[in-house]
């Protein structure tokens, strides 16, 4: 049997800048007051899900990770907040299910409008904010977040392509990202009216 040496599968062809932008936590903004319980919702990346100090001075108490290759350590805040991991996992790139678009798009969905309580037996928790990522903030994760923004936030973004490209100007991304397999699957979502309320 092998023992892995980390829980990360990160590329290692990265450019430079990449790479740079790679090795510190990125936390950005994009929502805020949303749902009944006010929640906020930050893009981040690996750094970010794993920065606990980060992660409470944001009130962020639950993450999405829209990658299949990474899996972010367990935290608990200095407070006693054990963040709460959801994972989703796709490839950046071909071979998704437009499926499991759709559904990291409702798992989002279901953070942002819903809190659950726990049980006593369960860690230390409560209702904050949420993050979602995947390795770098810039394909995966942008794609179901401009999914979500259209579906849920539609007096704020008309469209896919609305939210996208506001995106890409807070977070200051090229046009070429999303890459093309996450941009050709968010089209079989829209395609296929995976989501409510959506158009392109």
């Amino acid at each position: 049997m092998k023992h892995k040496t980390s829980r990360h599968g990160l590329p290692t062809d990265v450019d430079a800048a990449e790479a740079m932008e790679d090795a510190q936590s990125l936390l950005i903004p994009i929502i805020e007051n949303f749902g009944p319980h006010r929640k906020a919702l930050y893009l981040g990346n690996l750094p970010a899900a794993e920065d606990a100090h980060a992660l409470q001075r944001a009130n962020i108490t639950e993450s999405l990770n829209v990658s299949i290759n990474i899996f972010p350590q367990d935290l608990t805040l200095d407070d006693g907040t054990e963040i709460r991991r959801y994972q989703i996992g796709m490839i950046d790139g071909p071979g998704n299910s437009p499926h499991l678009l759709a559904a990291s798009v409702m798992t989002l969905q279901g953070l942002m409008h819903g809190y659950i309580e726990g049980k006593p037996h369960y860690p230390q928790h409560h209702c904050g904010n949420i993050l979602i990522h995947c390795r770098g903030g810039r394909s995966r994760s942008v794609t179901v977040l401009a999914l979500w923004m259209a579906a849920f936030c539609p007096d704020q973004f008309a469209s896919f392509k609305d939210a996208l490209d506001h995106i890409r100007i807070i977070r200051a991304l090229p046009q070429s990202y999303p890459l093309p397999g996450m941009m050709a699957l968010a089209d079989d979502v829209l395609s296929n009216r995976l989501l409510p309320n959506m158009s392109r």
